[in-house]
């Protein structure tokens, strides 16, 4: 009889979890990800559920990386929530299953490993696409995936001006108080982002909050938001004029409102450019337009799990 699966919950997961070991986790499954001539990776697209009534939706997003004996999936609830609203926008659990005999290994906080996973992939995608020596960075928004690109850009970085803004000063202030940084906080977006070189949106925008106009030539743009194909955070100028990435090119011709209502080419995923056969274009004005993947919550929650394996004396 299989043992009872280990429950590994926030402040664990926090614990076990560090920004160097988690990129290069990410980096090698995001390369096998766009290797389409391996069958290493099994992930279909998200799978979603309406609820109409909460005003959201549950995901499912399950995974299977064969050659390192992976099998995992992440259930996410996510909502479309009124300005001021104190209900959590996303809540999420990850559960790792044993490949061989279909068992529940362990359960893991999702909130954590999906704040982290996403603000990891963000950084290998400024690691490749931003431009060499970029001092501004600019965050729009002021939730869990703000201040966890917020942790990451400024550990894996040297920024010498970071800004904020948010559509409420309330949450301006909640941030200021969450970071022990310098932060520059900014009245409007067009502020925020005049001259920066690298701006992540990280908001609950249903409609284009950054336009095309304001941003910089040759920025790097990470756009965290909008994950439906009528949400965007993201207007057409900037979609077409900009070298457009993802993390999945059928997931965002599938999810993507920012990609599928604008009508942009997409040139490449990131584990292309990781894998060689397509080219970072750091000259140019670049997108990358994460919607999160099954298999970087599987290569997240395969690391923490091992390194509770090992705390425990398992390994």
């Amino acid at each position: 009889m299989a043992a009872p699966p280990v429950i590994i919950w926030e402040n664990e997961v926090q614990k076990l979890m560090s920004y160097s070991e988690l990129v290069p986790c990410l980096e090698d499954a995001l390369g096998k990800f766009s290797r389409r001539d391996s069958a290493d990776v099994i992930q279909p697209v998200r799978t979603t559920v309406v609820l109409q009534k909460q005003n959201g939706f549950m995901g499912l997003m399950p995974t299977y990386m064969e050659n390192d004996g992976v099998l995992c999936t992440k259930l996410v609830c996510f909502y479309k929530r009124q300005d001021g609203s104190t209900l959590p926008s996303t809540q999420a659990t990850v559960v790792l299953l044993d490949p061989e005999y279909g068992n529940v290994k362990a359960v893991l906080d999702g909130d954590v490993i999906t704040d982290a996973r996403t603000a990891a992939v963000s950084a290998i995608s400024a690691k490749l696409l931003m431009r060499p020596k970029a001092e501004v960075l600019a965050i729009l928004g002021t939730g869990r995936q703000a201040l966890s690109h917020y942790n990451i850009f400024n550990e894996m970085f040297s920024f010498k001006e970071v800004r904020i803004w948010s559509r409420t000063l309330e949450g301006v202030e909640r941030f200021r108080q969450s970071v022990s940084g310098p932060l520059t906080a900014c009245v409007s977006v067009e502020e925020a982002i005049k001259e920066a070189d690298v701006i992540v949106t990280a908001t609950k925008c249903t409609e284009p909050v950054l336009f095309g106009q304001w941003v910089k030539p040759g920025a790097h743009v990470v756009a965290v938001g909008a994950c439906r194909p009528d949400w965007r955070e993201l207007d057409d100028v900037l979609m077409k004029e900009a070298v457009v990435y993802v993390d999945s090119r059928e997931g965002a011709m599938t999810e993507s409102g920012d990609v599928i209502l604008s009508g942009a080419h997409v040139f490449a995923e990131l584990g292309d450019v990781i894998n060689g056969t397509k080219h970072a274009y750091r000259e140019k004005t670049t997108v990358f337009k994460s919607l999160g993947m099954g298999v970087e919550d599987a290569a997240t929650a395969n690391l923490v799990f091992k390194k509770w394996q090992k705390k425990a004396g398992q390994l």
